[in-house]
């Protein structure tokens, strides 16, 4: 049944869920302002995040008529796994707050429609919780930190639970100035003053503080909490991670991390052809075309720009998969069209998580699957992958 959630003004309207903009807007209706703004915003003046999606909005596709497009297949295989379609949830920080244990009903979602969910390092929920609650170990990102021992624990803690992929962000030595951030209370308040501003915000979402604040405790970092405490205040979570991104990392990290990973590992960033050569180099055995979401360099190339360069770089030597600006299933055949083997899609999943919880998850991908199907047909493309 698809999602229709209250009204916008008044009781005779109700906002039917369309599209990615709805799910957006019904988000920002239920969760706390300063949430919201985390999820939404980039750094800066946001012109990376723009060009994403306009960048992807411009990419033209050839519509052919009369041919058989009776049946199709946008399914794709993926370091080993099967995908119903060449999508990926990406990793986005925070996204299990969104809604009561978040991640693990996001991750049911996933393994239902037969995609995968990447859960983020500074996930609410923790690696063993998804994989129980969700029947299924999701993928895990992992940044470099300075404690290169909680790197390394971390590392045991997804080989321990069977992640079937690693994703590995490097482009993060430092964070990007987020400016919505710091006028919504999240970062920037530090103390009794922000967590009061941010109690203020969350108590004027009454469902919300039911359904989260009250129900899905604990508010913590699940991957995180060892580090501080349970009982750590979410803005010690947000330094302590801000002050561990370490800026003298090098591509001999990348090398040290491949020795302690046996499975695929998956390099999550690269916007530059020589960047995805030494990734290759170092040993990954896929690379994400990525500017953060606009969320660290602002003013950097979209990846849809810097797709087509990479593709020729290293194009049939690692999977290549791109980040940025998804807002359809019309945009995932536009990223393939460029050359992605799959993508990666953040804000939507959380949009919609924040929306109606595993429910709106659900109902995205399907939309996505649709929308795909659709872009596929019209463009006389019945499969995916080749016979």
């Amino acid at each position: 049944m698809a999602f229709v959630p209250q009204a916008r003004q008044g009781a005779d309207k109700v906002a039917v869920i369309a599209d990615v903009a709805d799910f957006r807007a019904a988000a920002r209706r239920r969760v706390p302002h300063f949430l919201f703004e985390y999820i939404d915003g980039g750094s800066y003046q946001q012109v990376s995040l723009a060009r994403n999606v306009e960048d992807l909005a411009g990419v033209t596709l050839d519509q052919r008529v009369l041919r058989d497009v009776s049946t199709i297949d946008p399914s794709v295989t993926l370091f080993g796994q099967r995908l119903a379609l060449p999508l990926v949830l990406a990793p986005v920080g925070l996204a299990g707050l969104n809604a009561r244990r978040g991640e693990v009903q996001a991750a049911r979602a996933a393994n239902t429609a037969g995609v995968p969910l990447c859960l983020s390092t500074v996930s609410a929920c923790s690696i063993e919780e998804v994989a129980a609650g969700s029947g299924r170990p999701p993928w895990f990102q992992l940044y470099m930190l300075r404690d290169r021992g909680f790197v390394a624990a971390m590392l045991d803690r997804a080989k321990a639970a069977d992640c079937p992929a690693l994703v590995f962000t490097v482009d993060l030595p430092v964070p990007g100035a987020r400016y919505r951030d710091l006028r919504s209370g999240l970062t920037g308040a530090p103390g009794l003053s922000g967590q009061l501003r941010r109690l203020g915000q969350a108590l004027a979402k009454p469902g919300w503080c039911w359904d989260v604040g009250l129900l899905g405790r604990p508010l913590t970092l699940g991957n995180v909490a060892g580090v501080l405490g349970s009982s750590a205040p979410l803005g010690d979570f947000l330094g302590w991670l801000a002050n561990n991104f370490d800026p003298a990392a090098t591509w001999a990290d990348l090398e040290w991390v491949r020795s302690r990973w046996p499975g695929p590992l998956i390099v999550k960033g690269i916007l530059h052809p020589d960047d995805a050569r030494a990734a290759v180099s170092a040993g990954a055995d896929g690379i994400v075309v990525s500017n953060h979401g606009g969320r660290q360099l602002d003013g950097a190339i979209s990846a849809v720009k810097a797709l087509p360069d990479i593709v020729d770089a290293v194009g049939g030597t690692t999977r290549i998969l791109a980040d940025g600006g998804v807002r359809s299933g019309l945009d995932i055949l536009r990223y393939r069209s460029l050359g992605a083997d799959a993508v990666l899609a953040g804000r939507p999943w959380v949009w919609a998580l924040g929306a109606a919880g595993e429910r709106g998850v659900a109902q995205l991908i399907s939309m996505f699957d649709n929308e795909l199907r659709a872009a596929m047909a019209l463009t006389g493309t019945t499969r995916l992958e080749p016979l």
